[in-house]
């Protein structure tokens, strides 16, 4: 198990990148490639210039980077599980995204092309929904902290989580606690107008994550 664990990891490169560091989209393709896979599936996530009618400048992430990477790894490992996968690479930039930039890149190798698409969509579902990687969306005359459709979508099955089942499993237990801790989202929208309070709260929250 333990030969195991250390091939995936050796397979595996997740890459949080420091603002103004642009994703080298070569670099990760170049990683994923072997001879053995005959697909490469890729994900590009870029900053589109409008939303709903709004003029969109840019978007700016922000992240608690020892969990995301922690969840990342996970959400890799699971697919792993489910699917045949060879190498897997995933970037994530922080900090302000221009439009037509690249914000996020997946890619990963396979022998089949089944297995590389499924496994693609499913680690970008993921991460949307469960690593704490923050989104503001800066347009021409306002700003916003925005939250993942995925994130309210999963948000809404906790809610609706039966709790006299008595089921639980180690993937819910790890969502559960992933989930705890992208809600600080909510918190930093309401005190974004408050700017003494945004900086108190926001160490207040990474405090507890810790």
């Amino acid at each position: 198990m333990e030969k195991k664990m250390a091939a995936e990891e050796e397979k595996t490169l997740i890459e949080i990148l420091e603002e103004s560091t642009p994703i080298d989209i070569i670099k990760y393709i170049n990683y994923v490639q072997a001879p053995e896979c005959g697909v490469i599936a890729t994900f590009s996530s870029t900053t589109r210039d409008t939303f709903e009618g709004k003029t969109v400048v840019e978007l700016r992430y922000e992240a608690y980077v020892p969990m995301a990477v922690r969840c990342i790894k996970s959400i890799c490992s699971l697919a792993r599980s489910t699917w045949n996968l060879n190498s897997i690479a995933v970037a994530h930039c922080l900090g302000p995204v221009p439009v037509g930039e690249t914000s996020i890149f997946i890619a990963l190798s396979s022998i089949h092309r089944v297995d590389a698409l499924d496994a693609c969509k499913f680690l970008i579902d993921e991460i949307k929904a469960t690593v704490p990687i923050w989104k503001k969306e800066v347009y021409a005359n306002a700003e916003i902290w925005k939250e993942n459709k995925e994130f309210l979508e999963r948000r809404a099955d906790f809610v609706n989580v039966d709790q006299d089942s008595g089921r639980n499993c180690c993937g819910q237990k790890v969502q559960a606690e992933v989930f705890h801790q992208k809600s600080f989202c909510a918190l930093k929208v309401r005190v974004d107008d408050e700017k003494a309070t945004e900086t108190s709260n926001g160490e207040l929250a990474h405090a507890e994550i810790e």
